[in-house]
């Protein structure tokens, strides 16, 4: 695994992670039938706090992306974007870990969702999150605080 690290995001990083993240999704969100050029970047521009960012380093150099937004019951894991070539390298697992025993101190679940066929699902399943409910776009899981159990929300 190469070494990375992370670092706030700020303002400025916007439109660099809008790019990772249409590279990134293209491929599930084209087999998902709802790729759009500029619906892609433009939501990541809408939802973009960088007070809860942090952008990922390896070598000094940009080379991806995560969130974890506080919410009433839990945190949310969002925008986890890797550039391609750094998938599958161990980046993401490290990356996931760390936020994950943040969490795991302060005692907060964590949530997310990924597209239907992601292969990132795989990864989140590794880490402990479980299918919470699904739709034919996306796929809702939860990760408790180790040692608790949570309610599962059917549809």
């Amino acid at each position: 695994m190469a070494d990375w690290s992370m670092r706030p995001a700020r303002e400025s990083d916007v439109e660099t992670v809008a790019e990772l993240r249409a590279v990134v999704m293209r491929p599930d969100l084209e087999r998902l039938g709802r790729y759009d050029e500029h619906r892609v970047r433009q939501r990541f521009r809408d939802a973009f706090d960088p007070a809860h960012t942090w952008t990922i380093e390896v070598a000094g150099a940009f080379a991806g992306c995560v969130a974890l937004r506080p919410a009433e019951d839990a945190h949310w894991l969002e925008h986890f974007y890797l550039a391609p070539r750094l998938q599958g390298s161990g980046i993401g697992s490290g990356v996931l870990g760390e936020l994950l025993e943040r969490c795991d101190r302060d005692g907060v679940l964590v949530r997310l969702n990924v597209l239907q066929g992601s292969p990132a699902r795989r990864l989140y399943e590794r880490h402990g999150f479980t299918v919470e409910t699904e739709d034919p776009v996306d796929v809702f899981m939860v990760r408790p605080v180790p040692g608790r159990r949570v309610a599962t929300v059917r549809p």
